[in-house]
């Protein structure tokens, strides 16, 4: 009897995030945002004020990683940093107007790549596909935060 553990699914997992990317960044080049810039917009649209460290730990990214993606981002008139008031030291990140702008069509990139990649995939099979990934998610974080797999609630 097969067992889970013995199909490899690593190399399609991968293959899929890397056409979702290519695909996402080729429709939003017109806008001059990556995917992982797309991302960080999102989120300081929806949280702005933000400092880097809890933006970068709400994308599931490494500060440095955040920190070169919000560099280009403020070169680019998407963000702008501004004095955090409690902390000297520190910077609270927020979205400009040009990426309120771009807001909206970004968006309808993003569900046009999903309604693309999901062609003849019903809702109920999406649902069940992303709670299995949620899962092995949730498993490997375990693993990462000292625990077993086994220690995950379900």
């Amino acid at each position: 009897m097969t067992k889970a553990e013995d199909i490899s699914f690593g190399y399609l997992l991968n293959d899929v995030t890397l056409l979702f990317r290519k695909h996402f960044d080729r429709r939003a080049v017109k806008f001059g945002l990556t995917r992982a810039q797309w991302r960080a917009t999102k989120m300081l649209y929806h949280r702005e004020g933000l400092r880097q460290t809890e933006l970068a730990e709400s994308l599931e990214m490494e500060p440095i990683a955040v920190g070169r993606v919000i560099d280009r981002l403020q070169a680019a008139g998407f963000v702008e940093r501004r004095p955090d008031p409690k902390d000297r030291r520190a910077w609270r990140l927020y979205v400009t107007d040009q990426a309120r702008g771009v807001i909206a069509d970004m968006e309808l990139i993003a569900k046009g790549v999903r309604k693309d990649a999901t062609v003849g995939i019903t809702v109920a099979e999406l649902e069940h596909a992303l709670g299995v990934l949620n899962r092995m998610k949730e498993n490997l974080q375990a693993l990462d935060n000292g625990g077993h797999p086994d220690d995950v609630e379900v």
